[in-house]
């Protein structure tokens, strides 16, 4: 169904059932579950997040200034995307990463085309650092750089299995969505992605699809055509 997705994945997860820190367990999952899809012919970036390391935003209520705090939010993600890398690599699949702003040589600096020439030879592109400017979340630097790869799907993997009306892991009543609109996600104020992001995808008219990563298997159920998750459409 996809030849070419972004995978968005927050820093949370990699940190295990804490959030915290990086657990080797859930590297080498994910890792796996990426490598196969990749070798079975997805073409896969990647957007992680750094809120198991740092968060900008959670700094800046703490007393942190927000711009130096996103730079460190920024910076985490570099890490994280580095260490999933090379578990990437370890399941035989070439992997890099590129980061938004020049941190040679602990990462290729971001180029559309060099990243776009990886995916084609099979490789997985790991793109860090956001996009590069404090105020961003990681939400909106995976809407740009799908819009960017000319991505066919912006898959926001998570540890809930779709968009619900209410978070399911609090409220048992709520009812999953299988399909919403941009409209009705705003208007429901059903928080899948940031405004910023939304705006972005919604003009670029790329669909999103929010599912549980931590389902094994999942990842190639998409690019078999089965239908996971919530489809979330112009």
């Amino acid at each position: 169904m996809y030849k070419r997705v972004l995978l968005k994945l927050s820093g949370e997860s990699l940190g295990g059932p804490e959030g915290k820190g990086l657990s080797t367990q859930w590297l080498e999952k994910y890792a796996k579950e990426i490598a196969s899809a990749a070798k079975a012919g997805l073409q896969i970036a990647i957007v992680n997040g750094g809120g198991n390391i740092f968060r900008g935003l959670q700094g800046a209520e703490k007393g942190f200034d927000r711009v130096d705090g996103d730079k460190m939010g920024m910076l985490a993600t570099v890490i994280n995307a580095i260490a999933l890398k090379m578990f990437i690599k370890a399941e035989g699949v070439e992997a890099e990463v590129f980061t938004s702003t020049p941190m040679e040589p602990h990462a290729k600096y971001y180029m559309r085309d060099d990243a776009v020439k990886l995916l084609e030879r099979g490789g997985v592109a790991l793109i860090a650092g956001g996009t590069g400017n404090p105020f961003f979340t990681t939400d909106s630097g995976a809407a740009l750089r799908a819009l960017e790869i000319g991505a066919d799907a912006l898959l926001k993997g998570t540890r809930v299995d779709g968009v619900y009306t209410a978070d399911p892991e609090k409220d048992p009543s709520a009812v999953k969505y299988d399909t919403l609109s941009f409209d009705e996600a705003i208007s429901k104020h059903l928080k899948v992605m940031d405004q910023t992001a939304y705006a972005l995808c919604a003009d670029g008219k790329m669909p999103i699809i929010v599912f549980d990563m931590n389902a094994g298997g999942n990842l190639a159920k998409l690019l078999s055509g089965e239908k996971v998750g919530t489809l979330v459409h112009p």
